[in-house]
């Protein structure tokens, strides 16, 4: 069995630093770590959980692992630091980033950290949480002069690491490494992913949590960023929470929080630092603004591309708005204002629908840790002045590009936005695949057209077994029976076991699945032909005011759809598609990962036919084999397709 190679001495100890690469690929990364040096260092170096008072960062090491090898690499992101394509002996190049990028080996010049937050969990303060099973490398200066912190997570046991062990699995890094470049492409604030690296190593996990663990490799990804500091990070100096009793690990240490707001502001807002240099309150309260306006604009780019986060807790919110910490997030595929992609999330609390309304809780969360050098009733009044405007001005102008929309800004848009889900809904329309095909829309459109385009359109619809599959009733009748009976007898006993929505979505899912067994397929097409006519129509009707209010409608046609283009992606993360590519690589064919990344640098390009997905009977009646049906139908599934009906079982946690 290959042993792993030993680790250096940290650079700047007696036995100095490993050289970065041994003079190869790597040897080109320039190392300023500014955060190490603007923020409290714990002093100790014990390894194990323990709480880390009055410090941002402890000293840690990355525990090495059996054979790593490569995995994927984005090249786009290691372009920023500084990193190109790698020439001659790609080969070498790559078993070069699998030692360096797995931790078995330290770059000369890093200097490994974890960082320590707390966060609000599901609603509740959790007390100290901090980096895991991430690991803070240091801040690479880029060829413009721009600095990058880079992390690498999954690199093993940090004091942070509680219960766990400091380890990532392949599938769990796939979906990050994956899904980090997917956003960037699609235009939305993110953290990036450089390499993912897997191994021999093994870990055990029990992914349902349902007794059945098995063995799975230690993988670690090449996190990138400006900074990974997050709303929890301000948290560290909670007192006892009134409902929880835990408290941060710094409490009445107000000098290490002027020390975060005076690095933060002035090394990722140092203009708003310039502008306010001797007020410290108005500059903090500006700084708020920013980041209030950002996440705004942030979760409104997220509800235009139906991507759910999954775990909107305090420590996962990023300090410049960017989307961090991806776990179990999912795309949407049908159309459901109420979509949960995290199986954990049994209340839906983090919803679809809710996530606006939980980022302004959470940064209500962050204007309680500035206090007191920003007082509070400063940051309640610019939450909710800023907030809500600046969330619904960015979504409805999103909108209006998604739409096409162009020329004219009319009060009714946000009417004709809603109504356009309020009909997705209705006949459980493809997000991403409805919004493509209606740059193919024309206004002039005869009837035939027309009706070549519903066609079209309902081909993005749920059938009726997909729509069976996702009203099937979840509780045992007796059960519900019981928790009904429950709920009128002993209202507080009911409040502490189930919860009121949880039963009536239960009421509505039963009586949806019975309407269902009375309806044919020739009646829910054509019942879906009728409601997207209906829109259309709207939808006509606004087109054509476009064009009236133009001097050239050609010239207005090309800019409508090619706007069109630019902001309806044809290829998002779908949850089958990472799901494909994760049974590939535990099989050790890491070459649809590097597809499914190549596809995800472009996911933007011209309308044209998607194709069709022809389910066998046996498929349609198959709801629990989801590996098999994965890997038969990744053969012949264009990437753009609707799930197919298996996808409908991959549940993330």
């Amino acid at each position: 069995m290959q042993q792993p190679a030993a680790l250096p001495a940290r650079p700047g100890s007696p036995e100095g630093g490993a050289q970065a690469g041994g003079g190869g690929w790597l040897s080109a990364l320039r190392f300023d770590n500014l955060a190490l040096r603007s923020l409290p260092v714990d002093a100790s170096e014990a390894s194990g959980p323990r709480a880390v008072p009055g410090a941002c960062f402890c000293r840690v090491r990355p525990s090495p692992l059996q054979n790593p090898r490569l995995v994927a690499m984005s090249l786009p992101a290691l372009a920023l630091l500084g990193l190109e394509a790698p020439v001659g002996d790609r080969e070498a190049a790559e078993a070069e980033a699998a030692l360096y990028f797995s931790g078995n080996r330290l770059l000369a010049g890093s200097e490994p950290a974890a960082h320590c937050y707390c966060g609000h969990q599901f609603g509740s303060f959790a007390g100290q949480l901090g980096d895991g099973a991430a690991m803070y490398l240091g801040e690479v200066l880029g060829p413009r002069g721009e600095r990058w912190e880079i992390q690498l997570k999954g690199a093993g046991l940090t004091p942070f690491s509680r219960q766990a062990d400091g380890r990532k699995v392949l599938r769990s890094s796939i979906r990050e490494f994956l899904c980090s470049e997917a956003m960037f492409h699609l235009g939305i604030p993110t953290t990036r992913a450089g390499t993912c690296v897997t191994s021999d190593s093994k870990v055990i996990r029990d992914i349902f949590y349902d007794g059945n663990p098995k063995n799975e490799r230690c993988t670690v990804v090449l996190r990138i960023a400006s900074t990974f500091i997050r709303f929890g990070s301000f948290e560290i100096f909670k007192p006892p929470d009134e409902y929880t009793g835990r408290k941060g690990p710094s409490v009445n240490r107000n000098d290490i929080r002027i020390q975060m707001l005076d690095y933060v502001i002035s090394t990722f807002y140092p203009e708003i630092q310039e502008a306010y240099s001797d007020n410290s309150v108005q500059r903090n309260a500006a700084f708020f603004k920013e980041i209030t306006k950002r996440t705004a604009r942030l979760v409104a780019e997220w509800q235009c591309v139906g991507f759910c986060h999954g775990v909107l807790n305090t420590d996962n919110m990023s300090i410049v708005g960017l989307t961090i910490d991806y776990g179990p997030f999912g795309f949407m595929d049908r159309y459901d204002p109420e979509h949960i992609c995290n199986g954990s999330d049994n209340t839906g609390r983090y919803a679809y629908n809710k996530q606006p309304e939980i980022c302004k809780w959470n940064l209500g969360k962050l204007a309680e840790a500035l206090v007191p050098e920003l007082p509070l009733e400063i940051s309640e009044l610019i939450l909710e002045e800023e907030y809500d405007a600046e969330f619904e001005k960015h979504y409805l102008q999103k909108m209006r590009k998604k739409l096409g929309l162009i020329q004219l800004e009319l009060e009714e848009d946000s009417k004709l936005v809603a109504e356009l889900l309020e009909t997705m809904h209705l006949t459980g329309g493809d997000f991403t695949n409805i919004f493509y095909l209606l740059s193919s829309f024309s206004v002039h459109s005869d009837p035939s057209k027309l009706e070549d385009f519903l066609e079209k359109v309902t081909s993005q619809c749920a059938s009726l077994e997909e729509l069976k599959v996702a009203f099937k009733p979840q509780m045992d009748p007796r059960q519900l029976s019981m928790m009904l009976m429950l709920a009128q007898s002993n209202p507080q006993l009911f409040a502490l076991i189930g919860t009121k929505d949880s039963i009536n979505k239960e009421l509505e899912r039963i009586e949806q699945f019975s309407k269902l067994q009375q309806l044919t397929a020739d009646d829910l097409l054509s019942r879906n032909k009728r409601h997207w006519k209906e829109w259309l129509e709207k939808y006509r009707v606004r087109l054509q005011k476009e064009i009236e209010s133009v001097s050239d409608a050609d010239a207005w046609n090309a800019d409508h759809v090619k706007v069109m283009n630019s902001n309806n992606p044809k290829y998002i993360l779908r949850n089958y598609i990472a799901q494909n590519a994760i049974e590939a690589a535990e099989n050790g064919d890491f070459s649809e990962v590097r597809n499914v990344l190549k596809l995800l640098e472009n996911p933007f390009q011209e309308a044209g036919s998607f194709g069709e997905v022809k389910e066998d009977a046996e498929e349609e009646g198959a709801t629990a084999a989801a590996a098999a049906c994965a890997q038969e139908t990744s053969s012949r599934l264009p990437y753009c397709s609707k799930p197919p009906l298996w996808a409908s079982e991959l549940c993330v946690t």
